[in-house]
């Protein structure tokens, strides 16, 4: 029987943050699912006390990777050839389904109740929309980001072009030992 490692791992690395979060299961929330899509750290940028709590990051994220907490914007240092890409419904931004991610990224989002502060956008190498007609929840914006990147940059089969998933590889062995694609299987 063989094996494959799930899920795929993608190429590169990314952290993801929030400038000025307030809400702590909302961290919490972002701090989980950095967690599930293999970040290699989260971040915070001025956020408030109660936000560093992160109540409802119930992967225990931060035994896991590293979290970083920084006061202002100047106060954050990103590895070397990191980028940093701001995430913000902006006219200018560029769509998130026509954004080639960068091989080693942070991304962020700005707060609950506002937007990334200009200190933060003028130290964005890019700016990214979601094609929302409004702001969504800062944990489900970072959630279909980090789901993008990994969708782009992890060796997935390509999407068929009809409904469903691609065909099956030939012999290939399901989990409960079977042979896929075999008529007598």
């Amino acid at each position: 029987m063989t094996s494959t490692a799930w899920p795929p791992k993608a190429r590169g690395y990314f952290a993801i943050g929030a400038e000025r979060s307030s809400k702590a299961l909302n961290l919490g929330n972002l701090m989980r699912s950095a967690h599930a899509f293999g970040a290699s750290f989260t971040f915070t940028i001025g956020a408030q006390y109660q936000a560093l709590e992160a109540r409802a990051d119930t992967s225990k994220g931060h035994w896991h990777l590293p979290h970083y907490n920084w006061t202002a914007t100047g106060d954050m240092v990103l590895p070397k050839g990191c980028k940093l890409v701001g995430i913000e419904l902006l006219d200018e931004a560029v769509a998130l389904p026509s954004f080639r991610h960068p091989l080693q990224a942070a991304y962020v989002l700005g707060p609950e109740r506002g937007s990334l502060s200009d200190d933060l956008l003028a130290r964005c190498d890019f700016t990214v929309k979601i094609p929302t007609s409004f702001c969504v929840n800062v944990a489900m914006a970072g959630a279909i980001v980090m789901y993008d990147r990994v969708k782009s940059m992890a060796p997935f089969a390509e999407r068929p072009i009809s409904e469903g998933g691609p065909a099956p590889a030939s012999g290939a062995v399901r989990a409960d030992g079977h042979r896929k694609g075999r008529a007598d299987g």
